[in-house]
């Protein structure tokens, strides 16, 4: 596979035309993904992707290089920045089997061509038109990392190894994805961010705090004098709070 890797480049054209063709064939073979909008997604969608990609790309290396080694499939609803994340575990004290873990941040792709979406969606360099091509943007830069782990058995997305791998194989021309966080949702959306001061009710109560962390929903903090002491001096009683039920309150 080292040899494979090392030598290996497609063009634009031949890249364009293999990845559509998967794009083809997961719409045909997937019994959830049945748009390339898709609505609901599943684990087995990812081994399906690894399957087309390793042929398509790979002459069916990647999985001869893995062995007997399991490679986990995995849809992450609490990833809110990254799009997907690699994993190499290895036993301790080196006996035993390396296994390896491939996530997806669902979140992040159905955020992504909602009907409220405000901009283009990009991955890897390039502008995507539905969820399955950032799915597949995605999926790409994570192959990239499960060959470093397989062949190198470390990765970065940072060096210039990776860079040139993603490149030659999968055209990418950046390393990160502009697909829409809940942070930048927040913010877009409902004036949300960290630092503002926000209301909410709660069982008829009206509250007012500090939005201290932005996630899938505001995590924000009240002052209460039996809550939790922070670093400021003071105590502070914590609430999980949807963006759609927070108000920023204006400075005057």
């Amino acid at each position: 596979m080292k040899q494979l890797i090392e030598s290996g480049r497609f063009s634009l054209e031949e890249i364009r035309e293999r990845v559509a063709r998967i794009h083809r064939l997961a719409l045909a073979r997937s019994p959830y993904l049945k748009t390339g909008n898709f609505t609901r997604i599943h684990s087995s969608d990812l081994q399906l992707l690894f399957d087309l990609y390793d042929q398509s790309f790979f002459e069916g290396e990647m999985r001869a290089a893995l062995g007997n080694s399991p490679l986990r499939f995995r849809i992450s609803r609490r990833m809110t920045s990254a799009g997907g994340h690699t994993v190499r575990f290895t036993p301790r004290g080196g006996h035993g089997t390396t296994k390896y873990e491939i996530a997806v941040a669902s979140t992040l792709l159905f955020q992504a061509f909602a009907d409220d979406s405000h901009r283009t969606i990009s991955s890897c360099g390039h502008v995507c038109h539905d969820r399955l091509e950032a799915l597949q943007r995605i999926m790409e830069h994570e192959l990239v990392h499960l060959i470093e782990n397989l062949v190198w058995s470390s990765s970065s997305c940072s060096a210039p190894r990776f860079r040139s791998i993603a490149r030659r194989f999968f055209g990418h021309t950046e390393s990160t994805h502009q697909l829409i966080t809940p942070k930048e949702r927040a913010f877009v959306q409902f004036q949300v961010h960290r630092g503002a001061k926000v209301r909410f009710r709660v069982d008829g109560r009206e509250y007012q705090g500090i939005v201290n962390r932005v996630t899938k929903r505001a995590t924000v903090l009240v002052r209460d004098e039996e809550g939790q002491l922070y670093s400021d001096g003071h105590r502070y009683a914590k609430y999980y709070v949807p963006f759609n039920l927070l108000r920023v309150i204006r400075e005057k």
